[in-house]
């Protein structure tokens, strides 16, 4: 393995050790704010009243890729990261960016906060499932300031090693492989993706991660999209997603 540090965006050597990378300023803070206030207007409340503010999450979503989304997904910045990554050609480039789960301050916190790995393969009935060959990446797109209290997502550091020693040829429902790939990496310790809006984390599809309880007072707007990979990562792979299941732990 040759160490890139130093040589691009990210740092690939820190990737493939942790099983994630936090890319700074994928956009400008402006660009993530613009989304934001999009989004705003898409869920109907308010930034200047909490009254409205009833649930823990609210879900909304970019499905067009148009507007300061569109930017987002047309980072340079991000393509370059996700070339170090997986490879120049092994990744296809998303339409939109995806889900987007609005955290607020509440005083009952969702029940959402399990530790999992995302859905990665998709099956013929047009869902996904975990699998041991996975076919996506996870993209966590940071449209808030996000501190240690603002409800970071929760990461275990090297698990994404645990998760393939337990799933090997296995393909799960979600929910059979939260449990599974939680008590093989418990051991591990944790990061939280904090950070301003515009940052980016890329994430290895079997890094085991978890939504976190909200205890500041701004709430957290966050994306997360998978990002199609054009083969899955395997031990003899050459690019950093097929490194990163080799590397000693």
């Amino acid at each position: 393995m040759v160490s890139v540090i130093g040589m691009g965006v990210i740092d690939v050597d820190r990737f493939i050790a942790d099983g994630f990378v936090k890319l700074e300023r994928a956009v400008p803070p402006e660009v993530g704010a613009a989304a934001r206030t999009l989004l705003w207007r898409q869920i109907g409340l308010s930034p200047q009243d909490p009254s409205g503010w009833k649930k823990p999450v609210v879900w909304a979503a970019d499905l067009t890729g148009e507007g300061p989304f569109g930017e987002i997904l047309r980072s340079a910045r991000l393509a370059e990261a996700l070339d170090e990554i997986c490879g120049p050609g092994g990744w296809i480039p998303r339409g939109a960016l995806g889900m987007v789960p609005i955290r607020f301050p509440h005083p009952e916190p969702a029940d959402d906060r399990g530790w999992h790995i995302d859905a990665n393969a998709a099956q013929p009935d047009g869902g996904y499932l975990c699998s041991g060959k996975p076919e996506t990446m996870l993209l966590l797109t940071l449209l808030s300031d996000v501190g240690p209290d603002d409800a970071p997502t929760r990461i275990r550091i090297g698990s994404h090693r645990d998760t393939a020693a337990v799933m090997a040829d296995r393909v799960l429902d979600p929910f059979e492989a939260g449990p599974l790939v939680d008590a093989a990496s418990s051991h591990r310790p944790l990061a939280h993706a904090t950070g301003r809006p515009g940052d980016m984390y890329l994430v290895h599809p079997f890094t085991v991660h978890a939504a976190d309880e909200h205890r500041g007072h701004e709430p957290r707007f966050m994306s997360q999209a998978p990002v199609l990979l054009t083969e899955p990562p395997t031990p003899k792979g050459n690019n950093a997603l097929s490194q990163a299941l080799t590397a000693s732990t």
